[in-house]
């Protein structure tokens, strides 16, 4: 009996170390008039780029004029040694379990190059692929859930029934005419556990974030000060937040993924604030060069750390802040200043 079409391109993706693959049309995302009036409401914050290419990604045509099918790829980055209680050891920081790994565009390029090279060879000539992993104008969730990779769950995440929360995707955009799998229906039922896990209230009600709240927005998005209200809902968090995510009953299914599996940095599982503090600009690259955590820069993860002391730090943090209030990159040293601030108000009131 000779395989389908789809049942060799999905033995093919997980044969290279994908977790899951399914596959979607290619008409307009369902959920493109939602983003449209998200994106008006303002709640993408300073994320500009989302603003752009909006005509193309309500219409895959205009990415792929050829494209007839896209193939939605799923890998995990569970991994068992992971807490989310780190931020609660004292002076110690959190970082988002994703980027406690090498930089997943690195770490994914050559199975997704592989994957596409694979499908010339099972598609025959005259077709074209191209791949996406959060890097071109398309809805990829709403992609995931037509392709049965999973739900978006009210937090606004994908949630799977096989991987939990904890995993990436990429796609293909393909001229591959497929047969479609069935979409992934809700499953959150009556459960609120993401709303109510949120430390800055980002989720004002079921499937819709306010980004300029999250608190991943504001450790890794937001290249400005961190609005002081929001300062101590942020506790020990140094880049990105996993509340909620962590509290979704199911990630009882998750497991550990082939790919993510094999890059993960431990030494990035908790932050000692106080040596992060440290870094200058050239051991901040040698540290996290190839990590997502490249992203923030120097200043942005120097200032996130400022923030965590002052949430978690005590007069011993004080000595390593004074000389962070002298750094020359002014975001660095407010969010010192005000650390210091937290930090003497907080043994004030403990003297008395």
């Amino acid at each position: 009996m000779i395989a389908s079409l789809e049942t060799t391109i999905r033995h093919q993706a997980l044969k290279l170390g994908f977790d899951a693959c399914g596959f979607t049309h290619a008409e307009t995302p369902t959920h493109f008039p939602a983003y449209q009036a998200w994106i008006e409401q303002g709640m993408h914050g300073q994320m500009h780029y989302l603003e752009r290419h909006q005509e193309k990604k309500g219409n895959l045509q205009q990415v792929l004029p050829e494209v007839r099918s896209v193939i939605t790829l799923a890998m995990s980055y569970h991994t068992r040694e992971a807490s989310v209680q780190a931020c609660e050891l004292g002076p110690r920081g959190l970082v988002a379990r994703y980027a406690r790994h090498q930089d997943y565009h690195t770490a994914l390029k050559q199975p997704l190059e592989s994957l596409c090279l694979e499908l010339e060879d099972i598609g025959g000539a005259g077709h074209v692929h191209r791949a996406y992993m959060d890097t071109g104008p398309i809805m990829e969730r709403d992609l995931a859930t037509r392709a049965g990779i999973g739900f978006i769950g009210k937090h606004t995440n994908l949630i799977s029934r096989s991987l939990g929360n904890w995993f990436l995707i990429a796609e293909i955009l393909t001229s591959l005419e497929l047969k479609p799998d069935q979409p992934e229906p809700n499953r959150c039922g009556h459960c609120s556990r993401c709303l109510d896990a949120c430390p800055t209230q980002a989720i004002p009600e079921p499937f819709k974030l306010d980004a300029r709240r999250c608190i991943a927005y504001l450790t890794i998005e937001l290249k400005e000060s961190i609005p002081e209200p929001l300062r101590p809902l942020i506790g020990g968090r140094v880049f990105g937040c996993d509340d909620c995510l962590a509290v979704c009953p199911w990630n009882r299914f998750a497991r550990e993924g082939h790919l993510m599996k094999s890059v993960f940095r431990d030494d990035l599982e908790e932050a000692d604030l106080l040596k992060w503090l440290e870094l200058d600009d050239a051991s901040f690259r040698k540290k996290f060069r190839d990590t997502p955590m490249m992203r923030s820069k120097r200043r942005g993860l120097l200032r996130n750390v400022c923030v965590a002391l002052g949430n978690l730090g005590d007069i011993r943090s004080l000595p390593a802040l004074e000389k962070a209030a002298m750094d020359p990159e002014p975001l660095i040293a407010e969010h010192a200043q005000w650390a210091i601030k937290q930090i003497e108000s907080r043994q004030e009131s403990n003297c008395h």
